[in-house]
Order: C-alpha cells, then structure tokens, then sequence
C-alpha cells in the first residue's frame, strides 16, 4: 500500500485565539503544502521519529514514511497541524472532513504536546479553491465564502520564531480579558463577511490591538505591525497564528506593494490519495 497525503496551509484572516473558545474565524488554505508518502513495509517503521512516533500513536500500519514540506516551521502556519492531518489521511485513507480534524488535534496534543484548537485543521480540511471558511466553534461547521478580488493578502516574516508547545494560550490574560477579545473579534469576522478591502483593513488593525490586550504579541512584533500599517499600499495589518512571533498578515492594494513577498490565493484543502506503482 501506498498513499499519499497533500496538505496545504493555512492564513486565518481574522478570527484569531477564538477557536478554543467556541468563537469565530474566517480562513483559508494555501498553495502551500505539505506532503506525507507512506509505503508499507513488511514490519516496522521507518522515517523520521516524531512522524513514527505521531503514525504509531494514529494506529499506523508498518510503514516507511518520508515527509517533504514548503510550510515554514515555528511561523504561524500551522506546519505541526498539517502533518497531523497528513498523518491522520495516510493512515485512514479517505474520511469525513470533521472527523480528520478531530484526530489530528489529538494527535497534536497528546504527541506534540501543542494546546490548540481546531482552526487550523478545519481550515486546511475545508478550504476550497477561491474561496475562504467561516469556522463556528461552537457548532463546529465551516461555511464556504466567496473572496473578492481585491482582497489581497501577503506574508511578513516577522523573524520571531517559537514553539507553541512552549507557548500557553491561556497565559497573561485573566476571563473578562478572554472574553472581551473573543466578543470582538467574533463582531470582526461577521462585520469581514461583506467587507471590501478597505474596511476589511481597519479590521485587521483592530483585531490586532485586542490581541495585544490579549497578551498574544510581542513588541518586537508590534513594532513590526506598526510600520506595516503606516507603509503607502498597506491597508491592514496583524500578527497571526499563536502569537509571540512568527508571520505578520498584511492586507494590500496591489500586488506592487511589498514587492518581494507573494500574494497568497485561497487553494483547496487537504486530500489523500491511493498510489499504485
């Protein structure tokens, strides 16, 4: 046997440190992607040992596993929830989308040792071509939106990198903070369903205040985040992902801003396929 697991990664536009919390976001998957290749062996396994060990504890079949990948790790691109997710496909084959996400969670927290929610696998496992999905938490649906065009979105790396098994979500925040930044970040993402990208950039910047307050961020990357929103072309930013570090989202006018860096369109989400040779 042979499958194949192509998961790509995710940007979440905003909606962030929401999904643990039955809160709101709106995603989608890039062209970005992971890829895991498991062969079966007659006994054993082989591959590098954080995969073996997330395969076994999957209920993987022996195995010889190898793992290419074009999501950078420790950036706020969610590389450890994709392999998971890649982990969980190739073991199981085809399988309801929720269900996948599910898993790989567990995986990611009983192996990685990584406190997260389910934004990032439902956004990969739920992304479609052109399209973002607005993720309910608390029902646990991702519904398919449209993108406008004039959305256009690139990727800063701010150079902080961590782990966020050595980050706590809960951290430096007390309940009331918790839950003022989740009301109005949930108020954000219903306010960017209909939003043209000149509204959708105030947004952005607000939602990175509340993150702030939150005790998400860093001044490093607030500092970061400060000269992007003040740069000609630049109608929004934010930090994203975990926080305390990694990539800074930032909302363009044209694909002439930030000339250096990519523009990064919604791509489908992840798949696994039965290879015969």
């Amino acid at each position: 046997m042979h499958r194949r697991a192509t998961i790509p990664a995710r940007i979440n536009i905003i909606g962030e440190h929401t999904d643990y919390a039955g809160g709101k976001s709106l995603a989608f998957a890039t062209d970005v992607h992971l890829i895991l290749d498991a062969k079966s062996l007659a006994t054993g396994f082989e591959g590098d040992p954080t995969v073996v060990e997330l395969w076994q504890a999957a209920g993987g079949w022996p195995a010889h596993l190898s793992v290419t990948s074009s999501i950078p790790i420790g950036v706020g691109m969610s590389s450890s929830a994709a392999l998971c997710l890649a982990v969980t496909l190739c073991v199981n084959g085809s399988m309801e989308p929720l269900a996948a996400c599910k898993e790989a969670q567990r995986l990611e927290h009983e192996i990685l040792k990584t406190p997260c929610g389910l934004l990032d696998q439902m956004a990969m496992m739920f992304g479609k071509e052109g399209s973002a999905s607005l993720l309910d938490f608390t029902l646990l649906r991702s519904t398919t939106v449209p993108v406008p065009s004039d959305w256009m979105f690139k990727l800063v790396d701010s150079k902080i990198h961590r782990k966020l098994s050595q980050s706590s979500y809960s951290a430096s925040v007390n309940s009331q903070q918790q839950t003022a930044h989740v009301d109005s970040e949930n108020q954000r993402v219903e306010r960017a369903l209909n939003a043209t990208a000149r509204h959708l950039g105030p947004l952005l910047n607000a939602s990175h205040a509340s993150l702030q307050k939150r005790g998400v961020s860093l001044p490093e990357v607030d500092r970061q985040v400060e000269i992007l929103q003040n740069t000609p072309g630049v109608i929004g930013a934010r930090m994203m992902g975990g926080g305390f570090g990694g990539m800074i989202l930032v909302l363009v006018e044209s694909n002439d801003v930030l000339p250096e860096l990519r523009t990064y369109s919604p791509s489908r989400g992840g798949f696994v396929e039965e290879i015969f040779e």
